[in-house]
């Protein structure tokens, strides 16, 4: 799905930096936010067709602007997945609860991860 537009919300830079050289490198249009202030505003003009959202993060986590986007009806359509450390039994479900479409558990599988997000994409709801 080379070309679709992709947001990653992440306040690790090492994090944020891997992934979009991984999808750049694939043809995805990647743009980058180091917070949920920052990713609003990147969103303003950036309609991507889906956010890697990293739940764990400072002021407003990824929890509540997933909630906030899916409470948008301008951006609800958008594919979230949760990228995240939370692992233990519960987590996914209150990932889904947030309003997440996804779950990937860090660390990243930097082999899988083109074909999951092409999964993510050819299967997920569009903007």
């Amino acid at each position: 799905m080379a070309g679709e537009r992709i947001l990653i919300v992440d306040d690790n830079p090492i994090n944020m930096k891997l992934v979009s050289f991984l999808l750049d490198k694939r043809g995805y249009q990647v743009k980058c936010a180091t917070g949920a202030e920052e990713a609003l505003e990147v969103l303003r003009t950036f309609r991507p067709a889906l956010i890697l959202m990293d739940m764990q993060m400072p002021g407003i986590d990824g929890f509540e602007l997933t909630r906030r986007l899916k409470a948008d009806p301008a951006m609800r359509g958008i594919t979230i997945v949760a990228v995240t450390a939370y692992a233990m039994k519960g987590d996914e479900q209150r990932v889904r609860d947030a309003g997440c479409d996804g779950y990937l558990v860090k660390p990243i599988d930097t082999r899988t991860l083109p074909q999951v997000i092409a999964g993510y994409l050819s299967s997920g709801a569009r903007p």
